[in-house]
């Protein structure tokens, strides 16, 4: 079973861009994608962004497309997250996750989490 660990969360502020990685040790053929969610207090988790490990494909959602990029280091088995222009709404606790689908925005399709990591933007 891969395990993921997260890092990179911090306090920013409005405007300012913040990296996140997640090292995914011990991957098998289960783990095909990497996704990353975040979940503020009080409501529910959401997707962010995804990618495949062998291919590249990316998927974002629409409230970071063009403020985030996905990208992964294969050889040090670590997927990053970063964010640029960052929003007090981005603020929660990000979550990476893999799945063994190919595309995949839907959380239950994610079989692995990390323990998450907390951002926090102020205005």
């Amino acid at each position: 079973q891969v395990k993921l660990v997260e890092s990179g969360g911090g306090l920013v502020q409005a405007g300012d861009s913040l990296s996140l990685s997640c090292v995914a040790s011990g991957r098998t053929l289960s783990d095909v994608t990497m996704g990353w969610f975040r979940q503020a207090p009080g409501k529910e988790r959401e997707f962010v962004a995804s990618i495949t490990w062998r291919v590249g494909i990316t998927i974002y959602a629409d409230s970071v497309k063009g403020r985030a990029t996905i990208s992964t280091e294969n050889a040090k088995n670590t997927v990053l997250l970063q964010m640029d222009s960052l929003k007090p709404e981005d603020t929660g606790v990000y979550f990476c996750a893999s799945s063994s689908l190919t595309w995949s925005r839907d959380q239950n399709e994610y079989h692995t989490w990390g323990q998450g990591t907390q951002v926090t933007v102020s205005s």
